[in-house]
């Protein structure tokens, strides 16, 4: 339980906030000694902040369920969104998921999504709306946060900021945009679930429920976190704490 709690709280933070949940994920696993997941609660952490994506935003998604008016648009460019990381990750998988085992990666990746955010310190805002081409450029960046040690929010919300996307819509759309990949990963891992038996050490249905539940509130107070900093000036200061924790990783986690 232990675990699972420290996880799930890494989770809820790390996902929203621009800091890599993946790289963290790696980094805890190193300094804490706290064992990796496995696929089920790594999936269930993430349906419990796309379970705070859905509550803080559910007026937008109870509109595009309504399908109607620029609903159905909004939603073909959700998903036109998520196909780059999906190709990126079915091409690469096995050179991602090597990745992870490369602490000293995760932690020049980190300084790299530092730069990227401390960059968005002189870029212009905006007031654009989220078009299709900003969807698709928001989606190759999302791709690219494939790789542990680079923040999918950050790289996201880094492309809408160049693209002088408003920073509420900015927000709204990179967090929406990781719903269909988080609720396809999280099927996938449930139809598996259902034809094999545990493997030794995973964690009962029980214990994820409550890394979900746990990832769910941190995560929701996270996200709440990250839009008013977005509206306001402090986004790029994140950018400072990745470079140091990628610069801290580099010198002390082998």
């Amino acid at each position: 339980m232990f675990e699972v709690t420290v996880l799930s709280v890494l989770q809820g933070i790390a996902e929203f906030l621009p800091i890599s949940s993946s790289g963290h994920l790696v980094i805890a696993q190193n300094l804490l000694g706290v064992n990796a997941p496995g696929m089920r609660l790594d999936v269930f952490l993430h349906l419990g902040t796309l379970l705070a994506i859905v509550v803080y935003y559910w007026r937008t998604v109870a509109r595009l369920l309504a399908l109607r008016g620029e609903s159905l648009s909004y939603i073909i460019r959700i998903v036109a969104s998520s196909l780059p990381a999906v190709a990126v990750y079915f091409i690469f998988k096995d050179q991602i998921e090597a990745l992870f085992e490369n602490s000293r990666m995760v932690g020049a990746l980190l300084m790299f999504t530092g730069a990227i955010l401390l960059g968005t310190k002189y870029m212009p805002r905006g007031g654009r709306d989220v078009s299709f081409l900003r969807a698709l450029a928001m989606g190759a960046a999302q791709a690219l946060a494939l790789l542990p040690g680079v923040s999918r929010s950050g790289m996201t919300l880094a492309a809408a900021r160049c693209a002088k996307v408003e920073a509420g819509k900015a927000a709204e759309f990179s967090f929406l945009m990781s719903a269909p990949l988080i609720a396809g990963a999280a099927i996938l891992e449930l139809v598996k679930a259902a034809d094999e038996v545990a493997a030794a050490g995973e964690p009962g249905w029980g214990v994820v429920a409550y890394g979900a539940i746990v990832a769910a509130i941190v995560g929701y107070a996270s996200l709440a976190l990250l839009v008013r900093l977005l509206k306001g000036r402090g986004f790029w200061w994140f950018g400072v704490y990745c470079m140091a924790a990628g610069l801290a990783t580099l010198v002390f986690v082998k």
